[in-house]
Parts: C-alpha cells; sequence; structure tokens
C-alpha cells in the first residue's frame, strides 16, 4: 500500500558531501510509505535539492531489550559492528582500519547506534549511482555481516570499563544514576551499564541478538534525498540483502516490555560529594510519545523550563534570587513513559533554598497553568521556530524516522503547527494534572551542604 500527504515548503542549508548548498523552495514534498516484500516499512521524502541520499533503519532491539544482568548489550552491540565485517565468497574480510578507509575512499558515512528502545543503522552517500551503489553494497555487509572480532571486543570492554569508572568520580554521573533507578526502578530504562554486567558480555551474545532482533521484518526505514520512489525501493531491498532469511517464528510478536511504574510517595536523596557546585534533578515519571497530550505538555514545558531564558523557572531561580546560573525542565517521552525532571547546578549552601522554590515554581504551574502572555509567546516562539527542525537532509531524517517508529500520522508535520496553535491555557492545566504529581517528585541532590 503506497500512501502521500505533503509537507511544508522547507528551505534550508545542508553540510555534508556538498558544503552549505542552499535548500531549493519545494510547492510540496511528499512523504511515500509502503511495506517490502520482506516485511520492512519504509518511509520516503524524496528532494532533488542536493544529490545525496540519507537513511535509517530502526529496529526494536534498544536497551529496553537487554537482560538485567547483560545492561549495555545493545549498545555495545552496535559499536561492535562497526568494527569489521565477515569474508563471505570471494569478498574479503575487512577489519576495523579497512572498513573506515573503504568508507573514506566512497565519501558516505555509516553508523550503528543504540539508544533506550531502538537500534539504529545510518547511512548517506552523494547520489551518483556509481557511489551510491558501492555505499549501500557495503553497508548491507556491515548490517547483515558483521564479523565481532574477539580481540577487539576484550580491547573495547577494557575501554568501556575504563571510561564507565573514570564518568563515576562525576557528580552529574552520580546524580543521574541515582536519579534514574529511584524513577524507573525495576524497567530497563533505569538500568546502567557497569563493569559487571561487561563482564557478562561476550561475542556470542552479541551474535545472539544480531541475529533475534536485526531481521527485515522488524524494520523501519527512513529515507530522505535524490531518489525515485523506485530508487528507494531498491536501495531497501538490497540493504537488507546480506541478512540470513528469517527463521519460522522469526516475526512473531516481541515479548510486550512492562510500563514504568508511577511513583507512590516523594523520594529524597541526599548524596555527599566534594565539589565547587550541587547537581540537582528534581522529577518522576512523565509519559510515552504516542500519548495524546504530547502537544499540550510540549507547550507546557516551554513556559515552566524549556524555554531557556524566557521560562518561569529560569524567572524564579536565576532572575529574580541568583541561586543558579541555568535551570531547566523537559520530558523525555520514548515507547514507554520517560522521565520528566528539572535540572540546574548551584552552590552547595544555596541547595536547600533552590529546591523548595523550583519544586513551588513546579506546583503552581501544575495548578493554575500558564497565563494568556505566557501561552501566546510560547506559540510564537515555537511556531516562529519550527522551521528550523526542518532545514537539512537530516533534520528531515530525524523527524521521518520519528514518524515511522512511533507510527505518528503521515500528515504529522504538516499539521504540527496547528497543533501548537490549537492548544490552551486549560489543555495545558489538564495535561499537567494528568501527567505530574508535585507531592511525589524524586529529588537528588549531590554535594550540597548540610
Amino acid at each position: 500500500m503506497n500512501t502521500r500527504v505533503f509537507l511544508l515548503p522547507l528551505r534550508g542549508l545542508l553540510a555534508g558531501a556538498v558544503a552549505c548548498v542552499a535548500l531549493a523552495a519545494q510547492a510540496a514534498l511528499p512523504i511515500e510509505h509502503w511495506t517490502l516484500a520482506n516485511g520492512a516499512r519504509v518511509y520516503l521524502i524524496t528532494t532533488q535539492a542536493l544529490p545525496i541520499v540519507d537513511v535509517e533503519i530502526d529496529f526494536d532491539a534498544g536497551g529496553r531489550r537487554d537482560p538485567a544482568d547483560r545492561a549495555g548489550l545493545a549498545s555495545v552491540t552496535a559499536g561492535m559492528i562497526e568494527k569489521g565485517i565477515q569474508a563471505v565468497g570471494n569478498e574479503p574480510a575487512l577489519d576495523q582500519n579497512a572498513l573506515g578507509e573503504a568508507w573514506a575512499d566512497l565519501g558516505a558515512d555509516f553508523d550503528a547506534s543504540a539508544g533506550a528502545d531502538r537500534m539504529s543503522f545510518s547511512l548517506r552517500s552523494l547520489s551518483k549511482p556509481a557511489l551510491l551503489d558501492k555505499a549501500v553494497a557495503l553497508a548491507a555487509r556491515e548490517i547483515g555481516q558483521p564479523a565481532f572480532p574477539e580481540a577487539v571486543w576484550q580491547r573495547e570492554r577494557e575501554r568501556i570499563g575504563a571510561s564507565i569508572r573514570e564518568s563515576n568520580t562525576k557528580p552529574a554521573t552520580i546524580a543521574g544514576k541515582a536519579f534514574g533507578a529511584a524513577v524507573y526502578g525495576d524497567h530497563p530504562y533505569g538500568r546502567e551499564t557497569t563493569e559487571a554486567t561487561l563482564a557478562r558480555i561476550d561475542v556470542a551474545a552479541m551474535r545472539e541478538r544480531h541475529a533475534r532482533y536485526v531481521i527485515p521484518c522488524r524494520a523501519k526505514v527512513s529515507m530522505v534525498g535524490a531518489m525515485s520512489r523506485a530508487q528507494a525501493d531498491a536501495i531497501a531491498n538490497a540493504l537488507f540483502s546480506r541478512l540470513a532469511p528469517a527463521a519460522p517464528g522469526a516475526c512473531d510478536a516481541l515479548p510486550p516490555v512492562a510500563e514504568v511504574a508511577p511513583l507512590a510517595a516523594a523520594r529524597d536523596q541526599r548524596i555527599p560529594f566534594e565539589s565547587a557546585q550541587a547537581h540537582v534533578l528534581i522529577g518522576q515519571t512523565g509519559y510515552a510519545r504516542r500519548d495524546p497530550d504530547h502537544f499540550a505538555l510540549t507547550v507546557g514545558n516551554y513556559i515552566l523550563g524549556g524555554g531557556g531564558f524566557v521560562s518561569r523557572l529560569t524567572e524564579e531561580v536565576r532572575e529574580k534570587r541568583g541561586l543558579a546560573y541555568s535551570v531547566s525542565s523537559g520530558f523525555s517521552p520514548g515507547l514507554h513513559a520517560g522521565a520528566f525532571r528539572i535540572g540546574f547546578q548551584t552552590r552547595p549552601d544555596q541547595a536547600a533554598e533552590a529546591v523548595r522554590v523550583s519544586r513551588e515554581v513546579l506546583a503552581r504551574f501544575v495548578a493554575d497553568g500558564p497565563t494568556a502572555a505566557e501561552l501566546k509567546a510560547a506559540k510564537d516562539n515555537l511556531v516562529g521556530g519550527f522551521p528550523l527542525l526542518l532545514d537539512s537532509n537530516r533534520k528531515l531524517l530525524g523527524n521521518l524516522s520519528n514518524i515511522a517508529w512511533n507510527d505518528l500520522p503521515l500528515d504529522y508535520l504538516d499539521t504540527w503547527t496547528d497543533r501548537i496553535n490549537a492548544v490552551s491555557a486549560s489543555d495545558i492545566r489538564a495535561a499537567f494534572a494528568r501527567k505530574l504529581q508535585p507531592e511525589r517528585m524524586v529529588t537528588v541532590v549531590v554535594g550540597a551542604k548540610e
């Protein structure tokens, strides 16, 4: 099935193989959507403004699928995919150095990464067929035939372990880990990669992870650039050509992951640490990305603490009292309810006062919502800045993959400004009341004076 919707005219700049070339104004940029015979779902925006093709392939293989005793498996698996590919037939093996040289020769980029929800592969290449075909073929080998070299993993494990040890000496890391554990509890979103979990990860586990999750029927493919629907279809099929055929049952629904449990009571943690600044995080469970309150929460958070120097938190904490140089709030929605948090640094002797003021600002906002002037200013800023979210191929790709991954309507970008403008003060007040309970916040302070 093929579906089209039309995006607003765009103009922007893209830095890549072609430097700083202006995107030509378009009457309309259609999003096309179809499903390949192998089950992969493809989303395409064709734009001929630049001779570049950008592709992102996403799989439900992020950290939320990691076993508890091997937290970090998704991340290290993605990292090791870039460390070499196997020899197949008359094609030689390529180690990390040879692979890097091959990409440099093509003037193309390939990346594998994993977050809490998804494992992603991205490809950027010039659209010239002689280069693009080779880049797609090389990307297909990396996606489908990674080597997972044992000696390289032993080295990488030592490097990652050293990085963890060093990071654990920083107050920001200590605060973040304590906050995540308190908000998420046993949910995978709260798990951290440790030296102990790294020790339990071997290349056999990576190969099993790759074989189980990186299969076409589980893929969402987002594509932006100088290509037709037929070319995009051929590219998408070619990118999956080196994956082994799916075994019986491989495309069955994956086991569900539990939702994040809401907090039953407030939790306060004061963690001693000798530092010039106390690090403070205040928050609780937020919302999942598909929640219908998303637009009301987006506008409301801009007013509360997401709008930088024009936010209420900045006005009360920084401008009126000088308790912090900067303070912000934000939601991190995912497939599950990501955290809402307020964060700032302050002098250790001012931490208690800064926490009190921040909590009061939040409680008043949840109870009363925004003023008419705040709401108008927030809408003007958000709508005025919207074109900057779409002014390059990379940003278009990020927005397209967001639509694909979260099963958002294909007219999401067309209707975005209307949805923002439709938000009322009562919508914000009701949405915040549904999502946040100021009396049940987690508060973590690292480095405060008693």
